[in-house]
């Protein structure tokens, strides 16, 4: 494994470069996912009366919390397309410039989240769901996890920065250290080993946060050092507002878009909250969408590594071999999340008996729900490489649209309206139908070519050569 070079994005094998630049992403999804997993994992351990609400808590908390972070991640990718965009065109300087600003806004989001939702969590949850074990679940871990949001943001705008520079390598290292403490610390915590008291959820959420803590830490050690080449100046910390101004240009629709896709999620969450069976169907959707999750590392890696790569050569100016990536990485994408959902439909049911074996009503639900849900897997992976074109450009509106779409035009609507009549089964199908036709409203943007602009301005320009023939070894199946 190692980093991949300016000059390798701007000339190599786009394939071969979306691998390399890809494969530290994956592996740190996969320690994300495991990070998630392990909460869900050891809580569906818990004895049969406790480990349904335990789960189910979880899944009402994520969304909420998604929501209130949300905001800030689409500044987050403003800091991809900048730093990215500086790097291609040679101009250092500003790339530093720009990873100091966005660290700086992270931090500042990261405060006022923490606190934000920290008190607001009490009166949200409830109206999530009506199951009051769940919802007091759900307060627990995230009255504790918030405590730690600010050291969340700053390891995710520090993942963002590298990223665009192109070494995936460090933040990999990075998510493996904190996903070891994580793994280590969440049976203790939870079932109080070791002479520590039992503490359940509450155990699971402070594991998380003490793991973040050592992330955030490192994180900052690394951008001051400057040793990974992005350094950030202390005096370049202090918000400026002409970068204010470019950031909130290039990020605000992906923030907005970010909310709004969040804010979906909470509705949905609440939709699910409402069935028949309440616990039940929020800890399979829980369980079942760390499955997904699971299965989506590769389609996270090759996203990233088209934001990068996209990005550096828009910035060089060089528009045809992003083309090429752009058609290349579409046509990956799409054919890889066939190979994934026929892969979920054969490890289904497996998979929710390891999670929460004293539950059966949990496991046949989730079967139920992945037997669905699979059909849309191949469209979001479609929307997923699509909107990894935009965001490595900087033009963060047409996603922005067609996560709204997505979501309150499609989504939503649909599972509301049809788990009148068919229950939690009615929202599984409203999802699915939602990225089947949200990627189709995204792909038909992509052809329009507005993406092909960068968005910074250009001062010394090195462009590679980039020449036909390089076409001819990366071709896909149509």
């Amino acid at each position: 494994m190692r980093k991949v070079s300016r000059e390798e994005i701007l000339t190599s094998n786009p394939i071969k470069v979306m691998f390399t630049l890809g494969l530290p992403v994956m592996l740190s999804q996969l320690m994300f996912t495991l990070y998630n997993m392990v909460d869900s994992f050891w809580l569906g351990h818990l004895p049969a009366s406790q480990s349904g609400s335990a789960v189910a808590g979880i899944q009402v908390a994520w969304p909420i919390v998604w929501f209130l972070v949300s905001f800030s991640a689409g500044f987050a990718m403003a800091g991809i397309a900048l730093v990215s965009q500086y790097i291609g065109a040679n101009d250092h300087r500003n790339a530093n410039k720009s990873a100091s600003q966005v660290i700086s806004l992270s931090a500042i989001f990261g405060i006022v989240v923490g606190i934000f939702g920290y008190f607001v969590m009490p009166y949200i949850a409830p109206l999530m769901t009506s199951a009051k074990s769940v919802s007091s679940a759900a307060i627990q871990y995230m009255k504790i996890y918030f405590i730690g949001v600010p050291f969340i943001f700053i390891s995710g705008a520090f993942q963002s920065i590298l990223s665009a520079k192109g070494d995936n390598v460090t933040a990999m290292q990075v998510n493996l250290v904190t996903n070891i403490f994580n793994i280590v610390l969440d049976p203790i915590l939870i079932f109080g080993l070791l002479g520590f008291p039992k503490m359940g959820v509450i155990g699971a959420a402070l594991a998380t946060v003490i793991a973040e803590a050592i992330a955030g830490v490192v994180a900052i050690y690394f951008l001051v050092r400057g040793s990974k080449g992005i350094k950030i100046d202390i005096k370049d910390l202090k918000i400026e507002f002409p970068w204010l101004k470019k950031i909130f240009k290039i990020g605000l629709p992906a923030a907005f878009g970010n909310s709004a896709t969040s804010f979906g999620f909470v509705v949905l969450t609440g939709i699910v909250g409402r069935v028949s069976n309440p616990e039940a169907a929020l800890a399979a959707y829980g369980i079942g969408d760390r499955l997904v999750h699971i299965i989506f590392i590769v389609v996270e890696g090759i996203g990233a590594s088209i934001m990068t790569m996209i990005g550096q050569n828009l910035g060089a100016n060089n528009i045809k071999r992003a083309e090429l990536i752009a058609k290349t990485g579409i046509r990956l994408m799409f054919f890889i999340t066939i190979a994934e959902a026929f892969l979920v439909f054969l490890i289904k049911e497996p998979f929710f008996k390891m999670f929460i074996p004293n539950r059966p009503d949990v496991i046949n639900q989730g079967v139920a729900f992945l037997k669905v849900f699979i059909f849309g897997l191949p469209f979001f992976g479609l929307f997923s490489a699509v909107g990894g074109v935009y965001r490595g450009s900087g033009h963060n509106m047409q996603p922005m649209i067609a996560d709204i779409v997505r979501l309150w035009a499609l989504r939503l609507p649909l599972s509301f309206i049809l788990s009148r009549s068919m229950g939690a089964n009615g929202i599984w199908w409203g999802m699915t139908l939602s990225n089947v036709f949200s990627s189709l409203l995204l792909l038909l943007m992509y052809f329009r070519g507005d993406w092909k602009f960068a968005v910074i301005e250009r001062k010394e320009m090195v462009v590679p050569e980039f020449t036909p023939a390089e076409e001819t070894r990366v071709s896909l199946p149509e």
